[in-house]
C-alpha cells in the first residue's frame, strides 16, 4: 500500500485508537501504553502531559513507527484515513518529514555533528522532492532558519550544530520539522533541556512554525505551564494511560482527576495575591511491570478508598468532551480546582513569610538590612497582582529575541 495515496480528505489527520505498546524484559512484560485514544483535525494542538515514566514519549515513537523491533505494538494509528501500524521502513519514510514530522526533545542527538546544518535541512527537502535543484535547496534551507530566529541565517548555514548554542540547535531542529510544509508536527518535550526565557522562545518559534505551515500539532511535556498557551486539548497520561482529557480550559479551571489535580498544585504560582503552599504528589509512578488491579493512581491519591483498589476506572464523560478516569469525581469537583483542598503540603514546605522560626527570621533581617545607609536594606517588594487563581493567566510570552541563545 502506497501511504501518500488515496487518502481521504474527510478523516482526521492523525487518529490513534487503543493503542498499546508492551516491551519484554527479565522482570516481565513491560507495558508502556495501555489503550491510548486520541484524534487531531487540521490546526489543532493538542497537549500530552504526565510525570517522566507516563508513556508520552513510547506514544510518539509508535506513531512514526521509531520502536525497536522487541516492541509489541498493537491497535490503530492512522493518518489521513490510512493505517500506519505494521507499514514497512520504506513505506515510513514517506510519510515521515512530509505527512507527519517530529521535533525530538535533545537537539544535540537528533543532529549528525559531521554535516553542516543547512545541509540537513537540505537532504530534508530533497528527499521528499528530488526535482528540487541543490541551489533551491541553499535558498530554502537559509529562508527556514531566518523564520526560526537564527540571525545571518545566509551565513550560519555552513555552521556545525556544536557552533550552536543549546536553543539555537533546537530552532534547527524545527526548521527541519517544519521543512515540507507537513500536516503533523509531533514535538516531543522540545523546551526541557532550556532556561525559561529560551523556553519562552522556543515556544513562540513553534507557533511561527505551525502559522507558516497550517500543522497541527501534538506537544508532548511535563510541565503544564508549557501547554496553556499554546494547547487547545489536553490529555493527562499516567501509567501508560489516559486519566483526564479535554478542552484546555475545562483542564486548568475544572480538573476531575486528583492527578490532574496534583499537577496543577505543585507548580509555582506567579498570579497569586497571597504566599502559598505547594501541593506535591507524594510518592512515585508505579511499576508498569504486571500491574495489581485497581486505579494506578490509588497509592499516591489523599482521595483513596477500598473501592479504588477493585478495579480501573475507566475514562467517564464529566463535561462537553471532558473525560476523566475517577470513581470520586464528585469530591474533586467540590475541590473547585484549589490542590490545597485536597492534598497536603510538603513537610519542608510549611513555613513561609512569619510562620519562619525565629532564629531564622531574625538571620533573614539581619542579612536584608545592610549596613546603615546600604541602598540594599531599602529594597520593596513589588506589590503582586491579583489573578483569577489559574495558570493561564500567570502564562505569558516575553518577546522573541536572540539573547537567551548566546553561546
Amino acid at each position: 500500500m502506497t501511504i501518500t495515496k488515496n487518502t481521504d480528505p474527510s478523516a482526521p489527520l492523525l487518529s490513534v485508537e487503543d493503542l498499546n505498546v508492551r516491551f519484554p524484559t527479565e522482570d516481565g512484560l513491560v507495558h508502556a501504553v495501555r489503550g491510548v485514544d486520541y484524534t487531531l483535525r487540521s490546526g489543532e494542538v493538542l497537549g500530552i502531559v504526565g510525570e517522566s515514566g507516563s508513556g508520552k514519549s513510547v506514544t510518539s515513537l509508535a506513531v512514526m513507527g521509531l520502536l525497536p523491533a522487541s516492541a509489541r505494538v498493537s491497535g490503530s494509528v492512522k493518518y489521513r484515513g490510512q493505517e500506519l501500524l505494521g507499514q514497512g521502513d520504506r513505506a515510513m519514510s514517506r510519510v515521515r518529514g512530509k505527512g507527519v514530522s517530529m521535533i525530538f526533545q535533545d537537539p544535540m542527538t537528533s543532529l549528525d555533528p559531521v554535516y553542516r546544518v543547512g545541509y540537513q535541512i537540505e537532504e530534508t527537502l530533497r528527499v521528499h522532492d528530488s526535482k528540487l535543484s541543490s541551489k533551491a535547496a541553499q535558498a530554502r534551507a537559509a529562508d527556514l532558519l531566518g523564520m526560526v530566529g537564527i540571525p545571518n541565517a545566509a551565513e550560519r548555514v555552513r555552521s556545525y550544530p556544536h557552533e550552536f548554542s543549546g536553543g539555537m540547535r533546537q530552532r534547527v531542529v524545527i526548521a527541519i520539522a517544519m521543512a515540507n510544509q507537513p500536516d503533523v508536527i509531533i514535538a516531543d518535550e522540545p523546551t526541557t533541556a532550556l532556561d525559561v526565557t529560551v523556553q519562552a522562545q522556543i515556544l513562540e518559534v513553534l507557533q511561527t512554525a505551525l502559522s507558516e505551515t497550517g500543522a497541527a500539532m501534538v506537544l508532548i511535556t511535563h510541565d503544564l505551564g508549557v501547554v496553556a498557551g499554546i494547547a487547545d486539548r489536553v490529555l493527562v497520561m499516567y501509567a501508560g494511560r489516559p486519566v483526564e482529557i479535554g478542552g484546555v480550559e475545562d483542564i486548568y479551571y475544572q480538573p476531575r482527576m486528583p492527578y490532574t489535580l496534583g499537577l496543577l498544585g505543585s507548580l509555582p504560582r506567579l498570579d497569586s495575591s497571597t504566599k502559598q503552599r505547594l501541593t506535591p504528589i507524594k510518592g512515585s509512578p508505579p511499576s508498569v511491570v504486571n500491574m495489581p488491579p485497581g486505579c494506578p493512581f490509588a497509592p499516591r491519591c489523599p482521595l483513596h478508598v477500598a473501592e479504588c483498589d477493585v478495579a480501573e476506572p475507566d475514562l467517564v464523560e464529566v463535561g462537553g468532551g471532558h473525560t476523566a478516569a475517577c470513581i470520586r469525581i464528585d469530591e474533586v469537583r467540590k475541590a473547585g480546582g484549589e490542590a490545597a483542598a485536597v492534598f497536603d503540603e510538603a513537610a519542608d514546605d510549611r513555613l513561609l513569610g512569619s510562620e519562619q522560626p525565629a532564629d531564622l527570621a531574625a538571620a533573614a533581617g539581619t542579612a536584608d538590612a545592610g549596613a546603615p545607609g546600604d541602598p540594599v536594606g531599602e529594597r520593596t517588594d513589588p506589590t503582586p497582582q491579583a489573578g483569577t487563581g489559574s495558570l493561564l493567566d500567570a502564562t505569558t510570552t516575553p518577546s522573541t529575541t536572540t539573547d537567551g541563545d548566546r553561546r
